[in-house]
């Protein structure tokens, strides 16, 4: 198994300090960045294939290239930590447990792409990572490390705030809601300047690159899917053993992660299918073999997403859960796009239906609607939503038409 590239094995649960950040090579790349130069180091990114860990994949050195070959007097960086999807404690726990990482991220991206301010955005309800990143910046600055300044920016406890550049005007004091794009940040941001947003998972990924190479994170995983990924494992009822956020190299099984580090499920349950992240599709139990990777998944009608995993037993009732979440859906979209407004409050009064027995037609019209409202939102929480529902559809049919009554039944 590959070795943890995010989570070294620590014997405390206390944030990483600045010297034991030092002591495995914590700032090595950034410095070896500095000499080396900004078209090097987006050279060794793009050589890496890292993509995203925020849940869209989009390759990081492609965002990067956009604004570092933008002109104008003044550039930004982001690191995004605002997480606030159920189920998902990963960047949480990172920027908590490892802030230094982050931090050399953050600061290498803005290296790469020529920005004078850096950020990073957290959600309010976020203390415990907030203090760890407060000390680390102290400490990184006071070492002399920082190529600019950054600082911290505390978003709403919203769904949406996350967005990217619903982060970028909550850091401007405006609502935290999504922009129309184009543009894109890295062409207009911040204050309407060339902005790089990155997941901060992603970041400390790329402080492990400017150290190690890009060709040394390309070889790990598999054809598609490079690196490690970071995954919440549940507690409670429909948990594990050992809930908690593990790192997995892509390539690895759902098996391994569910039985190998969670420890296996609650004594007397049955695993039925598992759901990768709230906005994914679900993946049967009898996928939990397939390899972990974009295309591996992608056929089967799913991803990877940002690795917060809820798991489906012989003891969850399956409608109620694909309410639950379109419900969710339906109280996080801001409002701002008549078609996600429709969409989100539609899903919700059918699948309520369903649960009434209300009998036939509730597929037909749950595709219907996700297939008319497609990307029409200013963000891909239209898209988003419509993801677990349509796959429950299929995943969990038999369930569906017992809900809906006789009459569902017998045109099942």
């Amino acid at each position: 198994m590959t070795p943890s590239l995010l989570l070294p094995a620590r014997s405390s649960t206390n944030p990483e300090s600045f010297a034991e950040y030092r002591a495995r090579g914590g700032y090595d790349g950034l410095q070896r960045a500095r000499t080396q130069g900004a078209a090097w180091l987006r050279g060794e990114v793009a050589t890496s294939l890292l993509r995203g860990r925020g849940g869209a994949s989009f390759p990081t050195a492609r965002k990067w290239e956009l604004a570092a070959n933008a002109t104008a007097d003044q550039k930004f960086v982001v690191a995004n930590g605002g997480e606030h999807e159920p189920g998902s404690d990963k960047d949480r726990h990172l920027v908590q447990r490892h802030p230094h990482a982050v931090i050399e991220g953050l600061a290498l991206a803005g290296l790469a792409t020529g920005a004078s301010q850096g950020y990073l955005y957290l959600i309010e309800d976020m203390h415990g990572p907030r203090a760890s990143a407060e000390q680390a910046l102290r400490e990184a600055n006071d070492a002399g490390l920082l190529p600019f300044p950054i600082a911290i920016h505390l978003g709403p406890t919203t769904y949406v705030a996350g967005e990217e550049t619903a982060a970028l005007n909550a850091i401007e004091g405006k609502p935290a809601k999504p922009r129309k794009k184009p543009p894109f940040p890295g062409e207009a941001g911040l204050f309407g300047k060339p902005t790089t947003v990155n997941n901060t998972e992603t970041l400390a990924h790329v402080a492990w690159i400017a150290r190690n190479s890009g060709a040394s994170f390309a070889a790990i995983g598999t054809a598609e899917s490079k690196g490690t990924l970071l995954f919440t494992l549940p507690s409670g009822g429909d948990g594990v053993l050992r809930p908690g956020v593990y790192e997995l190299p892509f390539g690895a099984t759902y098996r391994q992660l569910l039985e190998g580090l969670g420890g296996g499920l609650q004594p007397g349950r049955t695993l039925r299918a598992i759901l990768p992240a709230l906005s994914c599709g679900f993946l049967p139990a009898q996928h939990l073999d397939v390899p972990i990777a974009y295309e591996t998944l992608r056929p089967l009608g799913t991803s990877p997403g940002c690795g917060g995993i809820k798991l489906v037993t012989d003891a969850t009732d399956t409608v109620a859960m694909t309410l639950g979440i379109a419900e969710f859906f339906m109280k996080e979209q801001c409002g701002q796009c008549p078609p996600c407004r429709m969409e989100t409050n539609q899903f919700v009064h059918i699948l309520k239906g369903v649960q009434n027995a209300k009998g036939p037609g509730y597929d037909d019209k749950l595709v219907k609607l996700a297939e008319f409202s497609r990307k029409k939102g200013f963000c891909s929480l239209i898209e988003m939503a419509a993801a677990p529902v349509t796959s429950a559809l299929r995943v969990f049919a038999a369930d569906f038409a017992k809900a809906a009554g006789p009459a569902a039944l017998a045109n099942d």
